[in-house]
């Protein structure tokens, strides 16, 4: 397992050159919540897929999650640390620029990343968000958060679905759910419209037609300029991941097929 310091913690990550050396550039993978590089990427296809087309595979486990260090403080989770883990992610391997693939947080993240460092960017994908990132929170609070989620002894007594799904999926990876707590817990401000349209980068986001989490993901492209958008049939927010279409959208934007 290879290692960086960041930050002040010890995180993991891959850094994959396929056999002959990369000839179509370097790509750096941002994973989701309550899951990891092996689990997000690896397990799915995506290391293969990148290594097949001649990209080198840049990923790292996000702090808290898989084999990186997992602080139980909420106050080292914040955006300027989790975009800051990225960028010096790509100065420890020796990356200026890269093309950044992004799923759900690690999509929230690449924008975050796009806006405060559009220099380091050829191209931004991200997958599993749209048009809910701009709706207002719903009126009535939440019967439980993702935090308490995460603490509580027993998942059956969970009330909403999809808090219990993470909180199932973490405990199926054998996530540290405390660690989870916290992250969930840190200083992360939500991104404004009128920012994201500030994003340069060429920009592809990608949804299912069912990822309620997400919301349309031409909504989101609409702000940005120049964005595209797939969407992919009959696919919500976890099965769109490992989805021959997505990787099939992912290499056409980035080979300059898709209109």
């Amino acid at each position: 397992m290879a290692t960086f310091h960041s930050g002040g913690l010890t995180l993991a990550y891959d850094d994959i050159t396929p056999e002959g050396g990369a000839t179509a550039g370097a790509v750096l993978l941002a994973h989701g919540f309550a899951t990891s590089r092996a689990e997000n990427w690896r397990r799915l296809g995506w290391y293969g897929a990148f290594e097949r087309k001649g990209w080198r595979v840049l990923a790292m486990d996000m702090r808290g999650h898989g084999e990186s260090e997992k602080p139980h403080d909420p106050n080292v989770y914040g955006r300027d640390e989790l975009v800051g883990d990225l960028v010096r992610l790509m100065d420890h391997a020796g990356i200026g620029r890269v093309d950044l693939l992004g799923y759900s947080m690690g999509a929230r993240l690449a924008l975050q990343l796009a806006l405060a460092h559009p220099d380091r960017l050829n191209n931004l994908i991200v997958g599993g968000v749209g048009g809910r990132m701009f709706e207002p929170p719903p009126a009535t609070s939440p019967k439980m958060t993702m935090a308490e989620a995460m603490r509580v002894d027993d998942p059956e007594t969970i009330p909403e679905k999809t808090l219990k799904g993470f909180r199932l999926f973490a405990d199926s990876q054998g996530e540290d759910r405390l660690a989870l707590a916290a992250f969930s817990e840190g200083r992360n401000m939500a991104l404004a419209r009128d920012d994201i349209a500030t994003i340069t980068a060429p920009t592809l986001v990608v949804a299912g037609s069912r990822d309620e989490m997400a919301g349309d993901p031409q909504a989101l492209a609409d702000v940005i300029p120049g964005a595209k958008s797939v969407t992919l049939p009959a696919c919500d927010h976890f099965s769109a991941i490992p989805h021959a279409l997505f990787k099939a959208a992912v290499f056409d934007f980035l080979e300059g097929w898709l209109e």
